[in-house]
């Protein structure tokens, strides 16, 4: 083999182990994306199901009650919802249930839901400990998750 096959050899293998290489980074990072993109959601249940996990989980419940037509509860949703703090909070310490007024109009009433966005929070069985009306920003609801967590309700 002369001199210049050889060269022309080591370098179609190094191009290919440098080709692999950057494929296998590519792919990490692309999956690494992923899973937190999923991880950076609030996990909301359904009412009914959120007081029976809260129950089973023994977690105090984050009640949030909006409509698509809301200009803060829209607010609330891309502020508030999007900050990884209130997120991680939430998802580790609270069932978070969303209710659409709109679509849920007997729990709705049932809260006395008379103003837009309206977040409550709940003991484990379900009796309110505190009724936040309006747009909460994050730092505020933050703050707020960690008193009502300190809270110790018996139930």
């Amino acid at each position: 083999m002369t001199t210049a096959a050889l060269i022309l050899y080591y370098i179609s293998m190094i191009s290919k182990k440098i080709t692999c290489s950057l494929l296998v980074v590519i792919s990490l990072s692309i999956g690494s994306f992923a899973g937190t993109c999923v991880a950076d959601e609030i996990k909301w249940r359904s009412y009914d199901e959120g007081l029976v996990v809260s129950k089973a989980e023994k977690k105090k419940v984050f009640l949030h009650f909006y409509a698509d037509w809301c200009f803060y509860c829209g607010k609330m949703a891309k502020e508030t919802f999007q900050n990884p703090a209130v997120v991680a909070y939430l998802n580790n310490n609270f069932i978070s249930v969303r209710v659409n007024t709109d679509k849920e109009p007997e729990t709705t009433m049932t809260y006395g839901v008379t103003g837009l966005p309206s977040t409550w929070f709940l003991t484990r069985m379900g009796e309110g400990i505190l009724r936040v009306p309006g747009f909460i920003p994050p730092d505020a609801l933050l703050t707020l998750l960690k008193e009502i967590n300190g809270i110790n309700t018996g139930s």
